[in-house]
């Protein structure tokens, strides 16, 4: 009896989150924002991923939000860099949801097209489970983590749109085997890229930039700008009872 009940509130929720989730994406399509849901354990190099492909991300303006459980380090990294960057801290909880984006997303200014980086929680498990309006998934891992990462943790690997293998320049002093990580990817994720990155060097980070800019062209030219017939009141008032008070938790 408690297991069907439980079942049913992850479901609730999962509908409720996927409902705003469509919302957020569409409203940021609408604003020429292309909106990226990256993903990856604690120590892969999100933030500093992140820098680097900014770096190299012409022609579109980089926004990020960070997902973070305590602390504001990153924020305050990046804004010193004149990166617009909201702060997200979910004290406890293990991922971004919906709802949380679609609240920062209101406290963003967008003043021309780009990209909107949101760096969800270190974890490989639960942000793989929950959309947040993004047009893609990155998933970033790193050869310091091993070569057992997609079989062990194969919804996040099955779910992105794209897969960073960072910290290639460390490769020589460990024992990671390349070709056993992709056969597990592969056998997961057929058609995905996989993009071998040096956040030290900044090697590879040229291709991933030029891999975005591609497809945030492309969500824009694929996107007929209709007019919408709900109200935002009604979708406001729709959602006012959602205070993000779910906690299940991860045990």
């Amino acid at each position: 009896m408690h297991d069907v009940k439980k079942i049913n509130v992850m479901e609730n929720i999962h509908d409720e989150n996927d409902h705003i989730a469509s919302h957020v994406n569409e409203d940021m399509t609408e604003n020429g924002i292309f909106v990226m849901n990256v993903m990856g354990a604690p120590g892969v190099g999100k933030t500093t991923t992140l820098k680097n492909i900014i770096k190299n991300l012409e022609g579109l303006k980089p926004y990020v939000i960070e997902g973070d459980i305590e602390s504001d380090i990153d924020t305050k990294d990046l804004r010193n860099l004149g990166i617009t960057t909201f702060q997200i801290n979910t004290f406890g909880a293990c991922h971004l949801d919906a709802p949380l984006i679609h609240n920062s997303v209101q406290n963003i200014m967008f003043d021309e097209k780009g990209v909107l980086f949101i760096e969800n929680i270190g974890n490989l498990v639960c942000p793989a489970e929950f959309s947040i309006g993004e047009h893609v998934k990155m998933l970033i891992s790193t050869v310091t983590e091993g070569s057992d990462k997609p079989y062990k943790y194969p919804l996040a690997f099955e779910n992105a749109d794209i897969i960073i293998i960072n910290k290639v320049d460390l490769i020589p002093y460990l024992d990671f085997d390349e070709d056993f990580f992709m056969k597990g990817v592969r056998a997961l994720n057929k058609d995905v890229p996989v993009f071998k990155v040096s956040g030290k060097t900044g090697e590879g980070f040229k291709e991933v930039a030029a891999w975005i800019k591609e497809k945030a062209e492309n969500i824009k030219a694929t996107h007929h700008h209709h007019e919408h017939d709900h109200s935002h009141d009604g979708y406001e008032h729709s959602h006012a009872h959602h205070d993000h008070n779910h906690t299940h938790t991860h045990e």
